[in-house]
């Protein structure tokens, strides 16, 4: 059944019954289910039976004053507004019901229809809240460290215990590894496991945009600041609010970025681009490299002082080809992830492809194992996995030295399509117009992992 079909239900309290009887056929008119009660007392006990969605209730009543309706609620723990209404409007009693939790506060005579659109804002708020939280949950338990990072090894151990660790505090972690070890698959489990799981995670690939375009991407602008800046905008660091900001590739970006940058991490606030308002920055700052930011630091190209503002708290995801143990793990939960994705029922793998799959070298790392994987279960036409659905696996590690020259010309080819792939973040319609080939022999090669279009094109 639809639930918007469903009445939502209104208790309205006076110990006027002519105003009982007013409210009742007006909102009953409107289509609300409509329970009334003359005093507190009989009010709490309709919202123990009742459950009403919204509470309209006077303030000056024989006995317990309307007043303390929202605070009676809340120890009932329960989470229902109440518009308050009185003859009474003056600003003591006002202030008062607001104290109290009112949601808002209406003077007699009522105008019914502000009144009316007071319930329809409370319970589109409602709907918003219920669905925002159910995100909210949904979101944790992708992230919970079980479903998201697997393994035994004990490099990935060690990175369990500093996720635990870090949780709980809100002090800055940088993560370094190669493009496809899941940084970005760490950061978000720290921020879905800690206390700010409710509030914004905002995402940026600090690689994807021109330095012009990044700094107006991460601090916002006001209008006229440049051209094509026709309002303005806020930026990632201000809409993180009390989440997390995580900056992905921040060994990319540019020393007068570096600069700024630092001055957030080190006073909380910052300004908008072609702006002189102060604003204060209270997220947790999660940041990620493929690079190893203490060599830049060594060669001039990344800045000490921000470097070690980044390293509060160091994450060092090591790339699959050192965790070969961790493989069958990684596989198996691939497995459950992908048909998950797809709504497939491939949850067998035959000897022979976890033999290729083990012993290949993996230079696109887990994020390459997804996409062969997913490859495989999209084309497969039976329960199991099988070796003939994998592509021919190189076991020779991503380095070379001298031996580079014997690669053979099908290697080459498969890690600069990889490479190329990673470097535009998997944006598929982007790896194509840079490799020129056709988008379908991208798609082929990269398979979107949903039917919700997950990817970028």
């Amino acid at each position: 059944m639809d639930t918007n079909l469903i009445p939502k239900k209104i208790l309205v309290v006076d110990d006027d019954p002519t105003i009982r009887r007013s409210l009742e056929r007006y909102l009953t008119g409107e289509g609300f289910a409509v329970t009334t009660a003359r005093n507190v007392e009989d009010a709490l006990l309709a919202i123990r039976e009742k459950s009403p969605h919204v509470v309209v209730s006077d303030v000056y009543m024989p006995g317990t004053s309307g007043l303390e309706i929202p605070s009676m609620i809340k120890e009932l723990d329960l989470k229902i507004p109440v518009i308050l209404i009185t003859g009474q409007d003056d600003l003591t009693t006002t202030i008062k019901a607001m104290q109290q939790g009112a949601y808002d506060y209406l003077a007699k005579p009522l105008d019914l229809n502000l009144l009316k659109t007071i319930i329809d804002r409370v319970l589109k708020t409602q709907e918003l809240s219920d669905h925002l939280n159910l995100i909210v949950e949904e979101q944790t338990q992708e992230y919970k460290l079980e479903n998201v990072i697997v393994g035994h090894d004990k490099k990935m151990i060690d990175i369990f215990k500093t996720i635990g660790n870090v949780t709980q505090s809100n002090v800055t972690v940088l993560i370094e590894g190669e493009s496809g070890t899941g940084k970005e698959l760490i950061a978000r489990s720290i921020h879905y496991n800690s206390p700010s799981k409710a509030e914004p995670f905002i995402a940026v690939n600090c690689t994807a945009l021109a330095e012009t375009l990044l700094e107006s991407e991460l601090f916002g602008h006001v209008k006229g600041s440049f051209t094509g800046a026709i309002s303005d905008k806020r930026g990632k660091f201000e809409l993180a609010y009390g989440g997390t900001i995580f900056l992905d590739e921040i060994g990319e970006i540019s020393p007068t970025l570096q600069v700024k940058l630092l001055r957030i991490l080190q006073e909380r606030t910052f300004e908008r681009v072609g702006g002189d308002k102060t604003i204060s920055m209270n997220a947790r700052v999660l940041a990620a490299s493929n690079r190893d930011l203490a060599k830049e630091v060594a060669e001039g190209r990344f800045r000490e002082d921000l470097y070690y503002r980044l390293n509060v708290v160091s994450i060092k995801v090591p790339p699959l080809r050192e965790r070969k143990e961790d493989i069958p793990l990684i596989v198996k939960h691939l497995l459950h992830k992908i048909n998950g994705e797809l709504h497939t029922k491939i949850w067998k793998i035959s000897d022979g492809a976890m033999r290729r799959i083990s012993s290949h070298s993996w230079p696109g790392n887990i994020r390459e194992l997804q996409n062969i994987m997913t490859r495989a279960i999209v084309l497969t036409k039976s329960d199991v996995l099988d070796e003939s659905l994998l592509p021919v696996l190189s076991s020779k590690p991503q380095k070379q030295s001298e031996d580079d020259w014997q690669r053979t010309l099908a290697d080459v080819e498969d890690e600069h399509i990889r490479k190329v792939f990673d470097r535009t973040n998997g944006n598929r319609a982007e790896t194509a117009r840079i490799l020129g080939v056709s988008k379908p022999t991208i798609y082929l090669r990269f398979p979107l992992p949903d039917k919700s279009g997950a990817g970028k094109d």
